[in-house]
């Protein structure tokens, strides 16, 4: 890989030495972690939430209750927070 393109950032303190405490243990860069940080969170988050969205697609279909039965499902997994609503 060819790095042909130079960028400033500006980090707090606390930022700066979590990530030199990082890189310094994984002998690696702060600009590879970076890197790494960009390719995840922008390139392969893409392409991840394509590969959710076709496994959700591919799978068989499924039985599912009324709406009013999809609600009091709901309503018991998050422990009756929001029965009111």
């Amino acid at each position: 890989m060819s790095l042909t393109h130079r960028m400033q950032i500006l980090l707090d303190e606390d930022q700066y030495a979590r990530l030199s405490r990082r890189a310094k243990a994984e002998g690696r860069s702060v600009g590879a972690l970076i890197r790494e940080a960009v390719d995840f969170m922008w390139t392969a988050g893409d392409s991840r939430k394509a590969e959710a969205a076709a496994a959700v697609l591919a799978a068989e279909p499924m039985a599912v209750g009324s709406p009013d039965d999809l609600a009091r499902e709901l309503d018991r997994a998050r422990g009756g927070r929001f029965a009111d609503l």
